[in-house]
Order: C-alpha cells, then sequence, then structure tokens
C-alpha cells in the first residue's frame, strides 16, 4: 500500500471511530457542478429522499443517516482533492460516482480504507471489475446498468428494428471508450460492423465531420456514447443535415441538457434506462410520489439517476443494519449476503450481490426509453 493510501486508510477508521456514537454518515461525492451536474443533482436528490424516509422510521441500529456531499465538477483531480477531504468526516460507506473516469481516480483509496462504494450511476463495466482479485475482497459496488449491458441493449434494439447499418459515436473519455468497445463487442455478436465509427470531445459543439463520415456511409442509425450535452450537439447536427435516422444513445441521453440543446431533433431520441416514469411495481409508485411531494416538481428530473441515488443508499442501509456494524468489511460482507429483499425504486434486489458479482442491475431491470413530449417513457418495443 502506498504511504498516501496508508494515511486515507487509518485517517477513515480513525474519524469514524470518532463518530462512532454519532451520525451513520455516508459520503456523497458526485457532480454537481460543471457539464454533468444535470445528473449528479439527480442522483442527490434519490440520496437524500431515502434517507429522509429512513431516518422518519427510526434510521438504521438506532442512529440517523447523514450523507456527506461533495462536488467533484466531473474532474478526476477535484474528486482526488475532495476524497482527501472525506476522512476527517467519519464516512462508514460511499454512494459516490457519475463519470467513469471519475471514480477510477479515487477508487483505490476507497478499496485501501475498506469503505464500500455503491456506484449510483457510473456505468463504466471495469469499475466492479478493477479489485475482483484483491485479497482484501472488492469494495466497489454498483446499482446502475453497466456500460456492457447498455451497450448490449442498444446494438439489440438497433438490431432488431431493422436497423443494421450502424454508425458509432463515441466520446473521448474513458466512458465514452469503454462505452464504444462494449458496443463493438456486441456487433460482433451479431456479426455485424460499424459502417462509420468516429469521436469526439466533451464540450464539443460541431459534429458536423462525424456526421457527414456517417451519411455517406449509410447509416441508418446513430449509436451514441457520450453524456448529455455532446449528444444533443449531435442530435441537433444530424438535422442539420438532413440526417433522418434515429439515435440511440447511452443513457445519459436522458439528461434535460440533451434535450435543451437537441431542442425538436431530440423527441424520439432512444436510451436504455433503469427507471422512467409511470412505474409499474409498488415501490417504484411511491418513489414518485415522495419524489413530487419533496421537491414539488412536475417530473422527475433524470429519473434513471435519481432512482440510482434512492437505491444505493437503501442497499447500504440494509447492509449495515444487517452487519450490526458500520465497519467496511462487515458492510462489505453483508452486502455480498444480503437475507432480506430490498424493494427499490429500480426493483426489487433479492441476494443482488456476491463475492464474484457487484452489479445489482440485470438485463431484465432496464428498459429502452424514448423522449416524447418532454419526458422519457418506454420506447415500443
Amino acid at each position: 500500500m502506498k504511504p498516501t493510501q496508508f494515511a486515507l486508510a487509518a485517517a477513515l477508521l480513525a474519524a469514524g471511530a470518532a463518530h462512532a456514537a454519532d451520525t451513520i454518515r455516508i459520503g456523497s461525492l458526485l457532480p454537481l457542478t460543471g457539464g454533468s451536474a444535470n445528473m449528479g443533482s439527480a442522483v442527490r436528490d434519490g440520496q437524500r429522499l431515502a434517507v429522509k424516509q429512513i431516518n422518519a422510521r427510526g434510521g438504521v441500529l438506532g442512529r440517523r443517516l447523514e450523507l456527506v456531499e461533495l462536488d467533484d465538477e466531473a474532474k478526476p483531480e477535484k474528486a482526488a482533492q475532495n476524497m482527501q477531504a472525506l476522512p476527517s468526516k467519519g464516512i462508514v460507506a460511499c454512494s459516490c460516482g457519475v463519470n467513469t473516469g471519475v471514480v477510477a481516480s479515487y477508487q483505490r483509496n476507497l478499496q485501501a480504507a475498506r469503505i464500500p462504494n455503491m456506484i449510483p450511476a457510473s456505468a463504466g463495466t471495469k469499475l466492479t471489475k478493477t479489485y475482483a482479485n484483491a485479497p482484501a475482497g472488492n469494495y466497489t459496488f454498483r446499482v446502475q446498468a453497466s456500460d456492457t449491458l447498455q451497450a448490449q441493449m442498444m446494438v439489440d434494439y438497433a438490431v432488431k428494428k431493422g436497423w443494421r447499418k450502424i454508425a458509432l459515436l463515441s466520446d473521448s473519455t474513458p466512458y465514452g471508450v469503454g462505452g464504444h468497445d462494449d458496443m463493438v463487442k456486441r456487433l460482433l455478436a451479431h456479426k455485424l460492423a460499424a459502417v462509420s465509427d468516429t469521436i469526439f470531445n466533451l464540450k464539443d459543439t460541431d459534429m458536423t465531420a462525424q456526421l457527414l463520415r456517417a451519411k455517406e456511409a449509410g447509416a441508418n442509425v446513430l449509436l451514441v456514447y457520450g453524456i448529455g450535452p455532446e449528444q444533443g450537439q449531435i442530435a441537433a447536427g444530424a438535422a442539420k443535415l438532413g440526417m433522418k435516422v434515429p439515435l440511440i444513445g447511452s443513457w445519459p441521453n436522458a439528461m434535460d441538457s440533451f434535450l435543451s440543446i437537441a431542442g425538436p431533433a431530440g423527441n424520439g431520441a432512444f436510451s436504455p434506462q433503469t427507471f422512467v416514469e409511470g412505474a409499474a411495481s409498488e415501490a417504484g409508485r411511491a418513489f414518485e410520489a415522495a419524489y413530487r411531494a419533496e421537491y414539488k416538481r412536475a417530473r422527475i428530473v433524470n429519473p434513471t439517476a435519481a432512482a440510482g441515488g434512492n437505491d444505493s443508499i437503501l442497499l447500504l442501509a440494509a447492509a449495515i443494519g444487517q452487519a450490526g456494524s458500520t465497519d467496511g468489511a462487515k458492510i462489505k460482507a453483508a452486502l455480498e449476503n444480503l437475507a432480506a429483499p430490498v424493494r427499490g425504486a429500480i426493483g426489487t434486489y433479492q441476494k443482488p450481490f456476491s463475492a464474484q458479482d457487484h452489479e445489482a442491475v440485470e438485463l431484465g431491470m432496464a428498459m429502452i426509453a424514448t423522449w416524447k413530449q418532454g419526458a422519457i417513457v418506454p420506447a415500443p418495443k
């Protein structure tokens, strides 16, 4: 273990002991400003809602839950800096992570400190596998659809609809690169190859070159891996070029920033989601009602992110209760063998994790959704 990692681990453990008789503190490091702020704020909305409801029922182990909220600005360097600030705040677990590269920047610190992190939004496939063979066990869990799962859904939906001339567009971040690679693998499973394959950078506003490549190649569908603003630029740019082809994006497509940039061209865009309004389950409907009552909004802003934030806290609380302890190793062990079902917004979690599998969301828990009249709704099957 590196000295800095050892220092962080020691500080976390000492701080945890100091706060033992106080609240149970859960770290929440999310992008609350910057290009991913829409998603980070939605996750936080879900987290706060779950914490409030759990505390209203008496908390966990007779103690109230408390969120320790910090802004990572969607920047790895800022996230690493803020992760260094968490030890003095006595966190025992985390619900952290929207951007894959950002989570990767501090993942080793949480692993070294044996602090479980329940990722509420970041989809990078490798995140839950990086420490799969660590001697102390793996402390990274996820309650969201991974890139592998999303890529499968995106490609399969295109093929099912007969859109086999597929253009791939992905951003240059670790998130975009990972999603791109997963899409390519899924295309190979269908014995297909992309007719064009291009990349773009964060904050790019002109996607003409990438779109012309797709148009000249005869693409009849665009598969896009990136966050909301850039996906919005692609949708708007395609409309300007007269490209009347469907767009299937990764789940940040559901960010309001996508529609605000895409305008009318965003209507009809598809994406994999784990939660949309009008939930079929009783727990999902209860989440919607509680959200509207708490935030006084007509609709849920970025429902998948909000649901992930909510369910991440529910799962951590269940594990802490089962463990009867705030010790990180005991919380991790409880997560890997949850005895009772946890009813969340996304679904009911029946033993969602094991020592080998730290992904809570399976294929049947997600759906393809679409923008329709300013709202995310289930897409036609």
